[in-house]
């Protein structure tokens, strides 16, 4: 780049001039008096001149002198124009007089050429849309990425107009590329659209359908609804399955918030569909494009199968038996271990002996009734074998004790950190009372599936005050860690708090439960089945439910979340058989996903651990929506097996909901920049023109401190002095 102007410069301080004048009179006089003292010889004239020529030269140092080369850009400045074309644009909120438009129409006026072009003479306009990295990318926000990006590829970049309604969902905050921009004084004049408050709307937020139900068996999916109505609306709902049926739900809507309830429906037969809820448009909403949901759901026929371990025929165990066994989704065995007989219990589905491995596996649920180390009970390896069914083939794992106290001897066994409870040693035998016991929810209790005996949270916490109680419970103090508790014990409690009554928890890839009573059989007192039955019914598919999502003759696949969504990390697990029925410990299984794009990724699962028993894991990070085949492969079973897994779109942009204008107050204010108003384009134009013109680039070189002119004044001394010498003068 060629100077435009150079120019010689002083930066003289007015006592560095009066200095500089006066050494210099001083030094000529005393020159010219040296010089006549001389008798005005030719070579001592020359010396004193010599002399008069270095003082001028200090005096010059001191008035500061500097080349200076100004400099004009060659190129003209940037000015970047970013606007928002994510999903949450498309919200309606911008009112002009009688009309209501959304968010991108407001920007439309802005990023049209024309209303640019009065500043095209002094800088180059660029108009650049930015949403996100998604797929698609309209469903994200990524302001950061917006900004930094436009930072790198203009060098020259004067200002950015910034058009959103500050909505950022994805991406590193604002703030990091708002520091970068102001470190190279580079303003941001943001201009909002949308409201600072919401809209009055009503929006399903969520839709829990289940991977997959039981024909026949009642399913409650739970939804969640939002409202920012400014009254309480009484709405509707309506569910549709594709194979035709309609299910309705009256609810009330809270005014100015949440609604969390479940709509129940009895799917008749097997078969694939897809449910749709739909919220109908209230009188005052703006905004009903995200009243619907819809989800997949896999009906199948269920055959789920059970043991129970018992040792005394109690009460308990009697009608439990008889509830699975009339339960047609279910296949009892029963292992009676009855110490008075010397050996098993005979009869229908009754086992000779305690199952092996192989066997073992193909149970889905095992109830541990009052058992445990006793001679002609169970043993250590046994135990180790549930531990392993529950930890690596998620299956289920019920702990009734009873008044015998059998389970306290499992404290010594792998089992203990089954166990969801703290046992209180001193009473191994628990506590009875003449006075009946009852349970109390808690909160997690009231909103469980497992205690829902109504249809409704209200009516069910009604029931359970209801129940007949129990005489008798389990020496528990207190649940463990990650545990949670359903119930309690309605009046005894100790020093850690009320007693633990039923308490769930997971191990591994499994599901735990400790019921703390023996009474559950009186519920049917005046109401037989309902209640007694429901409850198992409940515990037995809750338990099995992860198990059961996919399964093959030698293979079965799991995973978690059980209702992922894009960017979820999901976890597969798969049970492996080798030939020869045993679980395998070894092996190469391999998952091929498909997704509905087509796009194939292919995932190794590896063996859990030394000790697994036929778990294999691995993760998959889905990034589309919508349905993905799964195909399971083992070379060392000799089998495959295909699966469907459903994956839910997660879309961040949610439309409706107020626009963030204080993440863009911030940046502008941070970049010093301004905020604008998007109904005057004008006015958005005219605050960038009043920008100042671009500073013109200098460069000084300051003379007075270069070594070159100190080595002039240090030669013409080192010349005086010579020629002091050479003239004999002193």
């Amino acid at each position: 780049m060629q100077p435009t102007t150079s120019q010689l410069v002083f930066n003289p301080t007015p006592v560095a001039f009066a200095v500089g004048v006066a050494f210099v009179v001083a030094i000529a006089g005393l020159a010219f008096m040296a010089w006549r003292r001389s008798g005005y010889r030719k070579l001592m004239g020359w010396l004193e001149l010599l002399r008069v020529i270095i003082a001028l030269g200090i005096a010059i140092t001191l008035l500061q002198p500097e080349w200076l080369e100004t400099f004009k850009p060659e190129t003209k400045p940037v000015l970047a124009v970013l606007h928002d074309v994510s999903g949450s644009m498309s919200t309606k909120d911008v009112t002009r007089g009688t009309q209501v438009i959304s968010r991108e129409e407001t920007a439309k006026p802005l990023i049209e050429p024309k209303l640019w072009e009065p500043l095209k003479q002094r800088m180059d306009v660029v108009i650049e849309p930015f949403s996100s990295s998604q797929t698609p990318a309209a469903e994200g926000t990524d302001i950061h990425a917006a900004l930094a990006s436009v930072l790198e590829q203009q060098p020259n970049l004067k200002a950015v107009v910034l058009i959103s309604d500050g909505d950022w969902n994805t991406g590193s905050a604002p703030a990091q590329a708002a520091t970068r921009l102001r470190m190279r004084e580079v303003p941001v004049f943001a201009v909002p659209t949308g409201a600072e408050t919401r809209l009055p709307d009503v929006e399903l937020t969520s839709f829990d359908v289940p991977t997959f139900a039981v024909a026949g068996k009642p399913l409650r999916i739970p939804f969640v609804i939002d409202s920012s109505l400014p009254r309480d609306e009484v709405v509707m709902l309506e569910m549709k399955a594709s194979s035709g049926e309609i299910i309705t739900k009256e609810v009330t809507l809270p005014a100015m918030g949440r609604l969390q309830d479940a709509i129940a429906w009895k799917p008749d037969k097997p078969g694939e569909v897809k449910l749709t809820l739909t919220i109908p448009k209230t009188p005052n909403e703006r905004y009903p494009e995200n009243n619907t949901q819809e989800a997949p759901l896999s009906i199948r026929k269920e055959q789920l199968r059970v043991l129970v371990i018992e040792t005394f025929p109690r009460w308990e165990y009697r009608y439990l038996r008889n509830a699975l066994e009339r339960d047609p989704g279910v296949e009892v065995n029963c292992l009676l271990l009855h110490p008075g007989l010397g050996k098993a219990g005979a009869g229908r589905g009754y086992l000779k002996a305690f199952p092996k491995d192989e066997e073992l596996t193909k149970f889905d649920v095992v109830f541990l009734g009052d058992v445990g180390l006793e001679k002609s009970q169970l043993t250590a390896a046994h135990c180790t074998a549930l531990q392993k069914l529950v930890r690596d083939q998620a299956g289920g794992l019920v702990f009734m004790p009873g008044f015998h106290g059998f389970q306290a001897t499992l404290q010594d066994t792998l089992l203990a950190d089954l166990l969801p409870v703290v046992w209180d040693a001193a009473q191994p035998r628990g506590w009875g009372s003449s006075s009946p016991g009852k349970f109390a929810l808690t909160e997690a209790g009231t909103r469980s599936l497992l205690t829902k005996l109504e249809d409704s949270d209200e009516a069910s916490a009604r029931v359970w005050g209801n129940l007949p109680g129990f005489q008798w419970y389990a020496p528990a103090l207190r649940a463990k860690a990650g545990t949670e508790v359903l119930a309690t014990h309605g009046s005894e409690s100790n020093q850690y708090g009320r007693v633990p009554l039923i308490v769930t928890k997971t191990y591994g890839a499994g599901k735990i439960l400790f019921m703390g009573t023996d009474g559950a059989w009186r519920w049917r007192k005046g109401v037989e089945d309902k209640y007694h039955y429901r409850f198992w019914g409940q515990v037995v598919r809750w338990m099995a439910y992860q198990r059961n999502m996919s399964s093959g003759d030698s293979m079965r696949l799991f995973y978690s979340p059980d209702r992922p969504r894009t960017g979820d990390v999901l976890t597969l697990n798969a049970n492996v058989m080798s030939l020869t029925g045993e679980p395998l410990r070894d092996g190469a299984v391999i998952a091929q996903i498909a997704a509905p794009s087509g796009k194939v990724s292919s995932v190794r699962l590896i063996p859990a651990g030394e000790e697994a028993w036929g778990l294999f894991n691995g993760t998959f990070t889905p990034t589309e929506p919508g349905d993905h085949r799964v195909q399971l492969t083992c070379a060392e079973a000799g089998s495959s097996l295909e699966a469907k897994i459903s994956i839910q779109g997660v879309s961040r942009e949610k439309r409706g909901q107020p626009a963030r204008l204080e993440v863009l107050r911030e940046i502008a204010q941070f970049t010093k920049g301004q905020m604008l108003d998007a109904s005057d384009p004008v006015a958005v134009v005219a605050a960038i023109a009043g920008m100042p013109e671009p500073a013109i680039q200098e460069r000084r070189l300051p003379l007075w401190a270069h070594p070159a002119w100190a080595g002039l004044l240090v030669t013409l001394m080192g010349l005086f002095w010579v020629g002091r010498k050479a003239a004999g003068t002193f």
